[in-house]
This record gives structure tokens, C-alpha cells and sequence, in this order.
């Protein structure tokens, strides 16, 4: 029997798209040309310092200033990603348009001056706030203001990474561990896509990582694989994973010790950068300063260096999760997504020499893997992997990934990720 809803539920289908289509076209332009224009900033900012490294001596001083611009301004913006998901899942105090310029310009100070940190969580802020101003001034329900808020984290993801389809699953993935809400599924989509869309459009090109085809040697008649190899990607994994949880937990640890042991709070960055120079004076380096993409001289340990063999050394990721856990430890802002690439691509590069495995191929893996454990987004990563490097070896991403993921601890980067599902192992 035939219902007035069955025959109108075209309509409302129709109706739906048309609502979401367009609220979300204006918003994503706008947030894809503001990360546009943030990473032509950071691109400025990363060449300048390597022009004038004399700069990462003003780093404590610039911790300082990144402090008091938020304690006058700031309110509860400082609570940057983590109040973005709070108000997804428990829509209330909003999230404020002021979050998009104070995390755009003091993402920018850090790199400048020579802070370890990355682009993710400054790009998640900013669609976000964006987002956050719509729904405001559109007087949404609650059910669309999660939708538009997540929307928006789709778009800032996927507009840094030149990565859509990763940025839509991404801002589902990450709001509850092991579970994926598909109440955004269209707009997150569209979202991502017309951000990245347009970030392109104002000239911006993302950085090309490539993963050679395996060697013949490497299959096996009859298979579509290389058992062999697996067992070695899957012990890859469980590293990637324990690298993912030590950089959380060293992360939240400097935090916790830097605000218990320095009473004043200002002097909490000061103490994080003159950390940073003893650091990069001890080890001889510059290259975990940074967002670490490129090296400032040809030789150097490098996100881009670390795909090919002799890219990075035996201890370049734990370096680069010191650098990073101090840096946004004490104050300073930036996301941890591309430090988390750099720290699995060094691991990667070593662990690849030691299995006899191509370098590029456990390079791209630890990329994305450590990403996995620390986010909790082993479906998003392997998208991700198929995005940046291909389709041709998914199943070492999809391996790698949720490998990484079930090691990475009980928690991850993200203190307001709900657990929907405790990982197998893991006590609730």
C-alpha cells in the first residue's frame, strides 16, 4: 500500500540536497580561500626562516606573544579542535568566528620563529569557525549545526591536504572512536571538494609523493600478494602504532609538567622555546624545526627525503615527536597531523632498510599509520593513502592503518573524541 510519505519522500530527498547545496557552496569557498591564503603564509614564513635562521632565538618570545593573544582575546577558543567536536556532539556555547584569525596568525609565529607544528589543526579551526558563524547567523537547530560544523571540518581538511575524499570521511571518523555517523555523509562531501576546489584555484599546490609498483620479487604466482611482505607491513604497524601513542602521551605529559612546574603561565612558551633552541644546538640540526616538508640545505632529513633510502636517520622520528611534543605542549599553535607524517615516514625509511622492503613504500605507509593511531581514523588514513599515493598497494594502507590504530592506545590526540567502541584489548 502506497503512503503520502513513500510518494513525497523524493521531495523531501530533492529538498534536502537543495537546503545543504547552498549553505554549503559560499561556506566552502570561503573556507578553501582562507586556507589558501594560510598556506601561502606558511610557505612565506618556512622560506623566510630558512633565510634568516638567527629568527628561532625570538622563539621563546614569540611563545609570549601567542600566550597573550589568546588570554586577551582568546576566551575559549584556545580550546581549538577539541571545542569543535565538543559542540558537533553537544551543540551550545557556539564556536567563535575569532578562532579563525587568532589560530591562523599564531600558526604562522610559531613556524616563523621555528616552533615544531603542523597545518591540520589550524586548518580544522578555521572551517569550523567559519561554520560556526553560519549556523549562528542562519539560527540552525541542533541536528544542523552538528551537520554544518562537521561539514566545515571536511572542508578545512581536505582544502590543506588537497585530499577530499579523505577530508569528508576524516571529519565523520573523528568524532567518535569506532564509530562513523553518516548524518553529513553529502555535505561533508561537498564540502571538501569545493574547498579544495578552490584553495586550488588561487594557485596553490600541494606537495606530490609517489610510491614506485612493486618489484616483481615481490609477488608471488597464483597471489595477489606477498605473504611474506604482509607479516613484515603488519609488524611495521604495531610500530607506527606505539610511535602514535608515545607522541600523545609524551604531548599531553610536557603540558601537564610545564604548567605544574612554572607557576607563572606566560613563562610556560618561554621555557618551550628556549627548550627547542638547546635542542636543535645539541643535536647539530635544523630539520625538526618547523613543519619539516622540506630541509633548508639538500642533505637533510625531510618529510620529502624520507621516501627515498638515506632520507632520514635511525632516530629522526623520535626527535621529531620530542620537537613536536614540546613545541605544542608549551602553548604554542599548529596542528600534529604533519609532524605525525614526518615521524611515520622517518620510521618508515629505517624500518624498511632493516626488513629489506622499498623505502618508499614503508615511508608512505608510516605516513599515514601513525596519522591512523593518533587520530583514530584508520578508514579516513587509508583513503588517504589511495589519495596521495595511489591505488595500487590499498591493501598495505588498509593493513598498516587499523594495525597502527588497535596499538595506539586507548586515547589519542583528540580529548574530546567520544569512544563509541573500545578497541579490542583496551580497558573502558
Amino acid at each position: 500500500m502506497f503512503t503520502f510519505k513513500k510518494i513525497t519522500s523524493p521531495y523531501f530527498i530533492f529538498r534536502h540536497l537543495l537546503k545543504w547545496t547552498l549553505w554549503i557552496v559560499p561556506l566552502a569557498v570561503v573556507i578553501g580561500s582562507v586556507i589558501a591564503l594560510f598556506l601561502w603564509l606558511l610557505d612565506w614564513a618556512t622560506k623566510f626562516r630558512f633565510l634568516h635562521p638567527w629568527i628561532l632565538f625570538l622563539l621563546p618570545f614569540s611563545g609570549v606573544l601567542i600566550y597573550f593573544l589568546y588570554k586577551l582575546s582568546g576566551k575559549n577558543a584556545s580550546a581549538g579542535n577539541n571545542l569543535i567536536i565538543d559542540e558537533i556532539h553537544e551543540p551550545g556555547g557556539g564556536v567563535p568566528l575569532r578562532m579563525a584569525p587568532l589560530v591562523l596568525l599564531t600558526t604562522i609565529i610559531t613556524h616563523l620563529f621555528g616552533g615544531s607544528a603542523g597545518r591540520e589543526g589550524t586548518a580544522v579551526q578555521i572551517g569550523g569557525s567559519f561554520a560556526g558563524l553560519l549556523a549562528k547567523k542562519a539560527k540552525f537547530n541542533e541536528e544542523d549545526i552538528s551537520v554544518i560544523l562537521t561539514a566545515g571540518i571536511a572542508a578545512g581538511f581536505g582544502a590543506v591536504f588537497g585530499t577530499p575524499l579523505t577530508g569528508a570521511v576524516f571529519a565523520m571518523e573523528v568524532l567518535a572512536i569506532g564509530q562513523v555517523k553518516y548524518n553529513a555523509l553529502l555535505p561533508c562531501l561537498m564540502a571538501s571538494i569545493i574547498a579544495d576546489v578552490t584553495c586550488a584555484a588561487w594557485g596553490i599546490h600541494h606537495t606530490q609523493y609517489r610510491i614506485a609498483n612493486l618489484p616483481e620479487a615481490h609477488k608471488i604466482p597464483f597471489f595477489k600478494v606477498d605473504i611474506l611482505l604482509i607479516i613484515k607491513v603488519i609488524i611495521a604497524g604495531i610500530a607506527f602504532g606505539l610511535a602514535s601513542r608515545l607522541f600523545a602521551t609524551l604531548t599531553e605529559q610536557v603540558k601537564h609538567l610545564g604548567f605544574k612546574l612554572i607557576k607563572t603561565a606566560w613563562l610556560v612558551p618561554v621555557a618551550g622555546g628556549i627548550l627547542i633552541i638547546a635542542l636543535t644546538y645539541l643535536l647539530g640540526t635544523r630539520d625538526y624545526l618547523g613543519i619539516g616538508i622540506v630541509s633548508d640545505h639538500p642533505n637533510g632529513v625531510s618529510l620529502v627525503a624520507a621516501f627515498h633510502a638515506g632520507g632520514a636517520t635511525n632516530w629522526s622520528w623520535f626527535w621529531k615527536i620530542l620537537f613536536t611534543a614540546v613545541t605544542l605542549g608549551t602553548g604554542f599553535k599548529g596542528g600534529e597531523v604533519t609532524p605525525l607524517f614526518f615521524i611515520g615516514a622517518t620510521l618508515g625509511n629505517i624500518i624498511a632498510v632493516l626488513f629489506g622492503v622499498p623505502v618508499d613504500l614503508l615511508a608512505g605507509l608510516g605516513f599515514i599509520a601513525v596519522f591512523a593511531g593518533a587520530t583514530n581514523t584508520p578508514l579516513a588514513c587509508t583513503l588517504m593513502g589511495v589519495e596521495l599515493f595511489g591505488g595500487g598497494n590499498l591493501l598495505y594502507y588498509a593493513i598498516a592503518c587499523f594495525t597502527a590504530y588497535y596499538f595506539s592506545g586507548k586515547s589519542g590526540i583528540y580529548s574530546s573524541q567520544r569512544k563509541a567502541v573500545f578497541k579490542a584489548g583496551v580497558e573502558a
